[in-house]
């Protein structure tokens, strides 16, 4: 009787597909990021780290028997009845994946050059809903594939070995290519369908021009350094710490503006101070030299000029990101930026302001926050 139920349960899902199989992939991808949306919280806590592991792991090994169906490996055993799912399935890793890398690299891009990257990432995320029609597509299938991998494990090394660098990222990357091209090879070996479809060269080329790409992005700091993510950056009048607390002074901006702390119109006064006060965040363990690469642009030459970079010292662990700010006396009238960024210089994220100078004995309306 149970056998006869989840038959008919089976045929009633597969009934379902077939009549909404034009929707189907959509449903797929939505399912994944609002799943990722809902769950995910931070890259070093036990539940992303064993979801993400999870997610990769099933979608390799979904690959793996999808690519060996059309070869008649899985006919008279059970997974012969779900071949039209495989598609779908991995889809959905796919869509979990990229949604869940978009969701971390949310946290690490300002408007600064690193959108770029973080542009392909949700290209990849929205072109997923049209991944099924694509996904017999060998080329495009271990693409895609390698992607998704090297991203993964620049995510995951540096959480599990304590530290971030250069060396890191090119090491991540150097596991990515060796574990892919052995999976892809080993497919090739196995697969005769797969082996008609491809060429060998052919694919390993594509492989090493995303491979090389990424590192270019990299390199050009087009990419965040991720896991570290900036989560406040306030340009402000005082910083001063009581009791383990950051009070912040700043100007408040109107209400209706509800994505920034403060306003981007500075109120300066002579003789005072302008502080930035930035809270990153790091996975635990992980200690990291943060800059403040203060930048004034000159009209005259329409150039961003730097000032001065000024540094200090991250630990991870906190969950609302370790807190730290700089300051400069005698500042210009005119566009400013601070740049936030790593003893590699990757941008973390970017403070945008405008000072103005206020030689009159007006009040300036200020706010205090504890952080």
């Amino acid at each position: 009787m149970k056998r006869t139920l989840v038959k008919l349960r089976n045929s009633n899902f597969r009934k379902y597909l077939q009549k909404h199989q034009k929707h189907a992939p959509l449903i797929f991808f939505t399912g994944g990021f609002i799943f990722d949306s809902l769950t995910l919280g931070r890259i070093d806590r036990l539940y992303d780290l064993i979801l993400l592991s999870l997610y990769m792991t099933l979608l390799t090994v979904t690959i793996y028997i999808y690519n060996l169906a059309d070869d008649g490996k899985w006919k008279n055993t059970f997974l012969e009845r779900y071949e039209g799912y495989f598609p779908l399935v991995i889809q959905f890793f796919f869509g979990g994946l990229s949604s869940a890398f978009v969701l971390y690299f949310l946290r690490s891009v300002s408007l600064s050059k690193t959108i770029s990257f973080f542009i392909i990432l949700v290209a990849l995320l929205i072109a997923n809903e049209f991944l099924k029609k694509r996904i017999s597509n060998k080329y495009f299938q271990f693409s895609v594939y390698f992607f998704v991998s090297f991203t993964f494990f620049t995510f995951i090394t540096p959480v599990f070995i304590k530290v971030m660098n250069t060396s890191v990222f090119i090491f991540s990357g150097l596991v990515s290519l060796v574990l892919t091209l052995m999976f892809i090879l080993f497919i090739y070996k196995k697969s005769p369908s797969t082996r008609a479809e491809i060429q060998k060269r052919k694919i390993i080329g594509i492989v090493f021009i995303i491979y090389i790409s990424i590192n270019l992005f990299y390199f050009f700091n087009l990419i965040p350094p991720v896991p570290l993510a900036l989560e406040n950056g306030i340009v402000a009048h005082n910083v001063q710490v009581e009791d383990h607390n950051y009070v912040v002074t700043y100007e408040s901006d109107e209400w209706y503006v509800f994505w920034r702390e403060h306003r981007l119109k500075f109120i300066y006064v002579p003789g005072d101070e302008v502080y930035v006060f930035t809270s990153i965040f790091a996975p635990t363990d992980i200690d990291k030299s943060i800059f403040h690469r203060w930048k004034w642009h000159n009209d005259t030459t329409n150039k961003w000029e730097v000032v001065e970079d000024i540094g200090y010292d991250i630990t991870g662990g906190r969950n609302a990101g370790y807190r730290g700010y700089t300051f400069k006396n005698n500042a210009i009238q005119g566009l400013w930026k601070v740049e936030v960024i790593t003893e590699e210089e990757l941008i973390i994220g970017v403070i945008d302001f405008e000072i103005i100078v206020n030689n009159s004995l007006h009040p300036i309306k200020l706010v205090n926050k504890k952080f």
